[in-house]
């Protein structure tokens, strides 16, 4: 007889496969595409406000401030919109009771923290070759910002997964929802321009609290604005990783069936 702990982790290891497996042969060059991501970020961002920001950062790369940004925002939202659609995606393997619904959108939200480490490795890799002072001063601090921004993309997945088989319009809207923030991210700019009446109103945002906290532990001489906490994201993940989990439990039997 096995423990349900070992039940557990076994449904884990073969989810985690066939989800690794299908996500690097979703089509040609799928592994291409993870790595250039957010590259083409990069570029693009760098190509439009670069001169810009050249003036706005002075005294810190623009470039790393860029990527600090892009890579914080990208690993949350891939976490958590990968993380709504595992359900959708792994229906037919409802039929084994070891499986539930939970599993897979924890599957994939790990699958897409091991993605998101391979292909920051890449990009920081490559900015070193280029000459760039890539090493954080802080890497735990950046550690932190980076797990807590994973975690409260994990929150969001396991809410959005069970709101959008509930009610399936509010998976468009979940969708709709990380293209305004990622320009209110603080991405392509550092939240000191924003007048201070609004500044408030922005920090309601968990990501720039997770995004400046990154730099901060990358540019010692970086100052980010009053009011910017990891207390809060991580609350803010907590809360959400609590809201989903009690939801897939109150609704596991509606998830399996519908």
């Amino acid at each position: 007889m096995r423990s349900s702990s070992l039940i557990a982790w076994t449904v884990w290891k073969a989810l985690f496969l066939r989800e690794a497996v299908a996500r690097l042969s979703a089509g040609r060059a799928a592994w291409l595409w993870l790595l250039l991501e957010p590259v083409v970020h990069l570029v693009f961002i760098i190509v439009l406000f670069g001169f810009v920001l050249q003036r706005v950062v002075s005294g810190i790369d623009y470039s790393l401030f860029i990527a600090t940004g892009i890579l914080g925002f990208i690993l949350a939202r891939n976490t958590a919109t990968r993380s709504k659609e595992a359900i959708n995606a792994n229906d037919t393997l409802f039929t084994y009771r070891q499986v539930f619904p939970v599993d897979t959108v924890l599957v994939r939200a790990a699958l897409e923290g091991l993605l998101f480490l391979i292909s920051a490795l890449c990009l920081v890799t490559g900015l070193g070759l280029l000459g760039y002072e890539v090493f954080p001063h802080d890497f735990l601090r950046v550690l932190l910002a980076f797990a807590a921004l994973w975690m409260a993309g994990i929150g969001l997945g396991l809410t959005f997964s069970v709101a959008s088989q509930l009610i399936p319009e509010s998976g468009k809207v979940s969708g709709m929802l990380f293209g305004p923030l990622y320009f209110l991210s603080g991405i392509m700019y550092p939240p000191s321009t924003i007048p201070p009446a609004y500044q408030s109103w922005f920090l309601l945002n968990p990501f720039v609290h997770g995004i400046e906290t990154v730099r901060t532990g990358f540019f010692p001489q970086y100052h980010t604005i009053p009011g910017v906490s990891m207390g809060y994201l991580l609350a803010f993940a907590m809360v959400t990783i609590c809201l989903g989990l009690a939801l897939h439990v109150r609704f596991a039997t509606r998830l399996v069936t519908k």
